[in-house]
């Protein structure tokens, strides 16, 4: 009795320390991975604590108090931004565009196909349960004419077939020591993150690619205006000189350069035309619909205005860019990616269970079968691989580096597009400001001279210069209104048009967990 007990005492502490010794390389493995996360970016990066741009804004050029950029004490945008400009037509095309452009709708099944990727992925972090039904019919029959006996050759052999039915449930599941699992699902569910935030990068350059189209078509409609007003101011002017050349005061070439000044202005439209067409087929492509028939009914700038805005500051730009927060997830992403290559190095550990019934006859399946069952595991190490797995964690840790790069880069662009479209507005505004004077004095020059030369006080090209003077500061005037109102909608668009994680993405939570 004492010797069994001996024996078996003996045979208990000969399998723990086989045990252990198996376990062993888990052990060390487990402790080779601690502290090798890659560190957040967002912590890593210095911001600026505000905005070169605001910081140096003063009163517009004519004395009065700009509007159009406030302190970065102010609200950030809201997502519906562009209301700001209260104009009801771009809020309706926005809608549209929202709903059927193409872009938007490919960004659409880019997420459902990243959602499905991040199901698959989670898959492995659970048992892989299988249930099988099967029936065989096996025997043997003698083949005619030959010599089928028993042993000793008297006995013929009898023809057998026979049936065999069987019902299983088989389960098998991989311990998830090193968190491999947990980091190929991370990996997923980082850049299911990713198609999300770049789906709402789409969203919002196409809004901003909107309303900067739709604006660009008023602003062309303004200089048609521009452009067919001083047509028929150079046709006045024509039929001045042509009454003057009649009379004797002026010469024949007077006349003929007036002639080309009106066929030069009047070749001008037709181009405006083609300009102010070629920006509705864009408008109407960015709607997800055909441009034949598509036009606006706005007629020009006159009742636009930029908004106020606020600008917050330069920190914020990381959660409320979509685009920052894309490259983010990337980053994330690729941080779990290393874990999983560095993982397939280290041992698996696999369990496998199956039990199920047999019987001859399908009733006997059921009232009388033959269990079967069987339990196991599996331990398996890569011993080598030609360098296959240790390429494949330096291939992680190089796209980490890359997309950590792209990262910061990305932040630095956001923080270049806020200070550059603030910047824009302020000039824009000055240069607007100085413009409507110019136009102004053009105007009133152009008046003068035309009373001028109708009196014979001033000659004829004084009356022609004082007319392209005033075409030409009309005409860039529209051009500047127009990029004062884009300059708005790009510092819309640099901040992030309003837009904010809202924290039910896997990365946000992430880092709440950590």
């Amino acid at each position: 009795m004492s010797r069994t007990l001996a024996s078996t005492s003996w045979f208990r502490r000969l399998a723990t320390r086989r045990l252990a010794a198996a376990f062993l390389p888990l052990m060390l493995a487990a402790c080779a991975l601690d502290g090798e996360t890659p560190a957040d970016p967002a912590k890593t990066l210095v911001m600026p604590s505000h905005w070169d741009a605001t910081s140096t804004q003063g009163g517009a050029a004519d004395g009065t108090t700009k509007v159009a950029v406030t302190t970065e004490a102010a609200p950030w945008p809201t997502t519906d931004w562009w209301s700001g400009f209260n104009s009801a037509e771009l809020t309706q095309l926005l809608a549209q565009a929202r709903a059927d452009n193409p872009d938007l709708g490919a960004a659409a099944a880019r997420i459902a196909q990243a959602e499905a990727q991040a199901e698959i992925s989670g898959a492995s972090l659970w048992p892989s349960v299988q249930l099988g039904l099967g029936s065989t019919r096996s025997g043997s029959r003698n083949i005619k004419g030959s010599a089928a006996a028993g042993l000793n050759g008297a006995v013929p052999l009898n023809d057998y077939a026979g049936n065999v039915h069987q019902a299983s449930l088989s389960a098998s599941y991989e311990i998830d020591f090193w968190g491999k699992n947990r980091a190929t699902r991370d990996s997923a569910q980082f850049s299911l993150d990713a198609s999300r935030f770049d789906s709402e990068t789409v969203a919002l350059s196409l809004s901003s690619n909107v309303a900067a189209t739709y604006f660009q078509i008023l602003a062309l409609r303004d200089r048609l205006t521009v452009a067919r007003g001083n047509l028929e101011n150079a046709q006045h002017v024509l039929s001045l000189i042509d009454a003057r050349v009649q009379a004797g005061a002026d010469s024949q070439l007077d006349l003929v350069q007036q002639k080309s000044t009106v066929a030069t202005q009047r070749a001008a439209i037709p181009a405006l035309e083609q300009q102010e067409r070629t920006q509705l087929n864009a408008l109407a492509i960015l709607l997800g619909r055909a441009p034949e028939g598509f036009t606006v009914q706005a007629k020009g700038l006159a009742d636009v205005q930029p908004p106020a805005l606020g600008t917050g500051v330069p920190a914020e730009l990381l959660t409320r860019r979509p685009d920052i927060r894309y490259a983010e997830a990337q980053l994330a992403a690729a941080g779990a990616d290393i874990k999983v290559a560095r993982t397939q190095m280290l041992p698996s550990v696999t369990l496998n269970a199956s039990t199920g019934v047999e019987a001859a006859t399908l009733a006997h399946l059921v009232n009388a079968p033959t269990l079967l069952f069987s339990l196991g595991g599996d331990i398996a190490q890569s011993l080598f691989s030609g360098g296959r797995l240790e390429g494949q964690v330096r291939q992680a840790e190089g796209r980490h580096r890359e997309l950590a790069e792209d990262y910061r880069k990305a932040a630095l662009a956001a923080l270049s597009d806020v200070e550059g479209a603030v910047y824009s507005i302020d000039r824009y505004q000055d240069q607007y400001t100085l413009q409507k004077d110019a136009v102004a004095q053009s105007q009133r020059a152009f008046e003068l001279a035309e009373d001028r030369y109708k009196g014979g006080l001033t000659d004829l090209q004084t009356l022609l210069d004082t007319q392209r003077t005033l075409l030409s500061t009309q005409d860039t005037l529209a051009q500047v209104k127009l990029s004062r109102v884009q300059a708005s909608v790009s510092l819309f668009k640099a901040l992030g048009g309003g837009w904010q994680d809202d924290g039910s993405s896997f990365l946000a939570q992430s880092k709440v967990a950590r």
